[in-house]
């Protein structure tokens, strides 16, 4: 699985740090907050945590990997092993999301958190060949939207590509960004909206039809729309782009069981969909892992790997996307040989 290229659209810097990382920085600045200092135990626990069904222990493990990423040298480390993560698990191609205002407690600004994640990615490029870009995100539960989406434009050259707005879905319509979004649409910049995970498929028509979204975050219940609502079918017909993160949404309740998970009903009836990671350390997982669950799960193989990774690359977020689908239909195709 390791060997299958992979496009990555929805992964969270914050949710992707590796333990060791984590125990030698809170080290060095003098954090006393984790559970463990041991390396397997931590990343158990991160894992436990998550699938305690407890949003308060789910949070607080964000609490943990954002209280090591207050440095710029932190953030620039974080950042560079992501992305020789992401390369050594066969990702060819990556946007990883972030909301730089977490990372503003001990006095940087949101533009020198940017700055520092875009010197990481280029560090590691340079060591792995991998070309990751970024999302900002604003957290809709939050006033510091516009600023983010400010810095998006600011650095649309430079390795910023996209959009987001994060944080709890109910309460919280993306309507109430349309201002910010309004902004993204004048200056041509493409966006996602987090939507159709914690809330339902209205969340999912404001997203797209309101706001202006070309792509979703989630978006799996779009499923309680099935089979003759508008929305549903608006999203098939359109082929708007859902960024399903699987074994993130066993732990958010969406389905049981991977096998009962939607995303192979929605992969059937021809909706646009990809496989993503969110949290990786959150849900111990990766790219390699979700394709081994869902081959394990639905059967699939090569052929649909391979049209899952192509539709997660026509709908990056990137204009000159030709390189990648060369290089997946010809790889895919050795494999299938």
């Amino acid at each position: 699985m390791r060997e299958l290229p992979k496009v990555l659209l929805h992964d969270h810097l914050d949710g992707g740090l590796r333990p060791e990382t984590i125990i030698e920085i809170a080290d060095e600045i003098g954090y006393q907050g984790l559970p463990t200092k041991s390396v397997a135990g931590l990343a158990e626990w991160f894992a436990n945590a998550c699938d305690s069904g407890s949003l308060e222990r789910y949070l607080e493990t964000f609490e943990h990997t954002i209280a090591v990423m207050q440095r710029e040298q932190d953030i620039v480390r974080v950042a560079k092993e992501a992305v020789i993560d992401l390369a050594n698990d066969g990702v060819i191609y990556a946007e990883i999301r972030v909301a730089p205002e977490h990372f503003t407690k001990r006095g940087l600004t949101m533009q020198e958190v940017t700055e520092a994640m875009l010197e990481g990615y280029r560090l590691g490029e340079v060591e792995s060949g991998l070309k990751v870009n970024t999302i900002l995100c604003g957290m809709r539960q939050l006033e510091k939207s516009q600023e983010v989406a400010e810095l998006v434009v600011k650095y649309r050259d430079k390795g910023v590509v996209g959009f987001d707005i994060a944080g709890p879905e109910k309460g919280f319509a993306p309507t109430l960004q349309k201002e910010t979004f309004d902004y993204l649409k004048r200056n041509e910049i493409p966006f996602t909206i987090h939507a159709g995970e914690a809330d339902g498929p209205e969340s999912i028509n404001q997203a797209i039809n309101i706001c202006g979204a070309t792509r979703i975050g989630h978006g799996v219940r779009i499923v309680e729309d099935l089979p003759d609502g508008k929305i549903a079918a608006q999203v098939l017909d359109q082929q708007i782009h859902l960024e399903v993160c699987p074994s993130s949404n066993l732990q958010t309740g969406i389905a049981d069981t991977y096998t009962t998970h939607p995303i192979a009903y929605l992969y059937e009836l021809g909706f646009n969909v990809g496989i993503n990671t969110d949290n990786r350390l959150m849900s111990h997982t990766s790219m390699s892992n979700e394709f081994e669950e869902s081959a394990k799960a639905f059967g699939w193989g090569t052929a649909e790997f391979k049209e899952l990774t192509l539709c997660a690359m026509n709908a990056a977020f990137i204009e000159d996307k030709s390189p990648y689908l060369k290089q997946i239909e010809e790889r895919y195709d050795q494999f299938q040989r």
